[in-house]
């Protein structure tokens, strides 16, 4: 194949997890139940918060708008590997994996800004109580949440229309489950500088922008926290971030696992393997995270089960 746009006739063969044909079905069995206990999941988070007035707050709207970017997030990445292992056809097209690249970017950059707004919405209702409903009004709400989107699908758009510029030769295959864009970029055969610098550049302004300001918030509420003289009272402001800190500390350890274990092994396979964690496990986990030591949302939830 002569490099040029001929890529967007033939389209990239994705890897997945093993080469293994034994494996499959093991491989398609496990993860299927693992996007099945996603989806509903998150789907009860979201039903049982616009369902029940009493959850409708800032913080139970920032974690129904959490829940919804998970699914998406996971059937981004996870739905087109489950048909490949069924059809036994590892093919994905051109346009099919640039909309996958599209897509995966937008919905990791809006976990990472939702996050953020999350432990701003904590740092005010523990450190501001008195302004925190006149702070947090639903228009600033939704606010924050529309700016996270339009900030997420530029930075998506931007990388995407990057790789758009680039020719690929004849090596075509990609050593993972979905359309990584470093994983496609390095398939190209000719200078991917520019896309270098703003894949880099992106990762900082995610992973150091967002968590700084999480890092910000939670040192305020720590110092607010010993001030409170009673400890049911520092034991009750506490007990509302547990669950955002155990999701902030699942999503950025295996974000940072992931660059390790890349880093260490120069194995594209061992990035795609330590990748499950952050698009399959942690989307998976964050129902039961929020649900388990909630008792709003438990009540919640045994309503919507007496409902017919």
């Amino acid at each position: 194949m002569v490099p040029g746009n001929d890529t967007q006739n033939s389209g990239f063969l994705l890897q997945g997890l093993s080469v293994e044909p034994e494996l499959q079905p093991f491989i398609s069995g496990i993860f299927l139940s693992m996007y099945l206990i996603t989806v509903f999941g998150n789907l009860l988070i979201i039903l049982a918060v616009s369902s029940d007035s009493h959850l409708h707050t800032p913080m139970y709207f920032f974690i129904s708008n959490l829940s919804f970017v998970d699914i998406c997030f996971t059937t981004t990445t996870i739905l087109k590997m489950l048909i490949n292992i069924q059809t036994q056809n590892k093919a994905i097209s051109y346009g099919g994996c640039i909309t996958q690249m599209y897509f995966y970017i937008l919905f990791a950059a809006l976990d990472d800004f939702l996050l953020t707004v999350m432990a701003y919405d904590r740092f005010l209702a523990i450190c501001r109580p008195l302004h925190y409903t006149v702070i947090m009004n639903p228009r600033l709400c939704g606010l924050l949440v529309l700016v996270c989107w339009l900030i997420s699908a530029l930075l998506s758009l931007l990388e995407s229309l990057l790789v758009l510029q680039l020719s690929f030769c004849t090596d075509l295959e990609i050593p993972h489950f979905f359309c990584e864009i470093k994983q496609v970029v390095q398939l190209a055969c000719c200078d991917t500088f520019l896309n270098d610098i703003i894949m880099y550049f992106t990762a900082v302004l995610l992973g150091g922008g967002p968590l700084a300001g999480i890092l910000y918030s939670y040192s305020k509420i720590v110092f607010s926290i010993r001030g409170i003289s009673s400890p049911q009272g520092k034991y009750k402001a506490f007990s509302t971030c547990v669950s955002h800190l155990l999701v902030v500390f699942l999503y950025y350890c295996s974000s940072l696992g992931v660059y390790l274990s890349s880093a260490a092994t120069h194995s594209s396979h061992s990035s795609a393997t330590a990748s499950v964690m952050y698009t399959v496990v942690t989307p998976m986990l964050n129902p039961f995270i929020y649900s388990l030591r909630n008792k709003d949302i438990k009540r919640a939830l045994k309503v919507l089960q007496k409902c017919p």
